[in-house]
């Protein structure tokens, strides 16, 4: 959780690329108008016109045309399930061309079933159950609660682990001194845990099924594996992969679970299976993420606190549905609920958002020009007037925002 913490700071901390077109012009413009407004009075001895300048190119517009919009869609956002971090959020937003989705609790509800539970010959499954439920007794993992359910329903009691410690992917611990190792196969593999042929023949038909599969190891060698059918997706995740497609945003799935799993995931919801990645840990999400973020602006949707250094990575986190600190620490949008659609609202927001600023910026600079020019060209002398039409320039912006 530490280091994961220091993930999120990391990205949180960087500075940001660009200031907005906005404050680049006006830094400019003002000090230009109130110096050569003064020097044109000097020269032609016309003081009112100078007064009458520095009322009209006055960028007070200009610099309502984001602010109103911004704060109008925000408000819109929140009525429909959406809470943003600010008007640049919106901004970023509407530039987004790859959308990464987590997996298991962002796609899908999060409740997938135990299929198969094999053992090696002569281990007895209500050992070995007893044995996994007590090693992810701590674990909100979906996996670990179709473990402790089926544990339940079993009436199994836990055995007494010691020395439970967190894995790559997995978790780890001993019983009576023995060494347990419980977790993906690949996981084990690179802890050079030997695998039995029982165990073997089961990830191999996992990889065909697109289940998932995790594998208990005892003293250095492999005693059993559970496979776990995948739920559903949420009601409407079709729906929102079509819809960031149309809106020409490249969805690819970024998930921790097995390879095979998420590539038979992704044909049923409309995904390209082979731009899609699995067996990602949470610092493997955050670089992949930050690599992809150099081609492309990207938006990051996740559930779980695992997600919080790619949440972050990303140039958009979204935290769906989820409670945990760090996720909203590094969320730049939560979603609270379970409406996947959510995610295609906010880019669609956040795009006629930013053709809003744009026709404002375009009133505000036009009429100012055109005050400026009149005034200059002396049609317009007074500063009543000025103001007059001036202010109309305001609120056209703030009832166009």
């Amino acid at each position: 959780l530490a280091s994961l913490i220091d993930l999120v700071r990391n990205f949180r901390e960087m500075p940001t690329k660009t200031q907005t077109t906005i404050e680049r012009f006006t830094t400019v413009w003002v000090p230009f108008v109130l110096l050569g407004s003064l020097a044109y009075g000097f020269v032609t001895k016309d003081f009112v016109t100078t007064l009458v300048l520095w009322v009209v190119s006055c960028p007070c517009a200009l610099l309502l045309a984001a602010p109103v919009p911004h704060a109008t869609a925000l408000s819109a956002a929140s009525a429909s399930g959406l809470v943003a971090r600010g008007g640049d959020v919106l901004e970023s937003a509407a530039s987004i061309e790859l959308a990464l989705l987590d997996k298991t609790g962002t796609l899908t509800t999060g409740h997938p079933k135990i299929g198969e539970f094999v053992c090696n010959n002569g281990q007895n499954k209500d050992e070995i159950l007893a044995i996994v439920s007590s090693l992810e007794k701590r674990s909100n993992h979906p996996y670990a609660r179709a473990i402790i359910s089926l544990a339940e329903e079993s009436e199994i009691k836990p055995k007494r682990v010691t020395g439970i410690t967190d894995g790559d992917a997995g978790v780890s611990g001993k019983l009576s001194g023995k060494e347990l190792i419980f977790g993906r196969a690949d996981w084990l593999i690179s802890q050079n845990i030997e695998i039995s042929d029982e165990v073997q023949q089961v990830l191999d038909s996992s990889r065909k099924k697109g289940h998932g599969v995790s594998v208990l190891s005892l003293d250095g060698k492999s005693v059993a594996a559970f496979t776990f059918i995948h739920d559903d997706a949420r009601d409407g995740v079709a729906e929102m992969v079509q819809s960031l497609q149309k809106e020409g945003i490249i969805v690819e799935i970024l998930s921790g679970d097995e390879q095979s799993s998420v590539e038979s995931f992704a044909k049923k919801i409309g995904i390209d299976p082979t731009i899609c990645r699995g067996n990602v840990d949470p610092e493997g999400k955050a670089q992949w993420v930050k690599d992809r973020g150099k081609a492309r602006r990207t938006l990051m949707a996740g559930d779980g606190f695992n997600d919080a250094g790619a949440l972050a990575a990303a140039n958009i986190g979204v935290a769906v549905g989820s409670g945990d600190q760090v996720n909203l620490e590094a969320a730049d949008v939560l979603i609270p609920g379970n409406d996947p659609i959510a995610i295609v609202r906010l880019i669609q927001l956040a795009k006629r958002t930013k053709l809003i600023v744009n026709i404002n910026i375009a009133i505000s600079v036009i009429v100012t020009l055109l005050l400026v020019m009149t005034t200059l060209a002396g049609f317009n002398t007074s500063i009543a007037a000025g103001i007059a039409m001036h202010e109309a320039s305001a609120f056209l912006v703030i009832i166009n925002g």
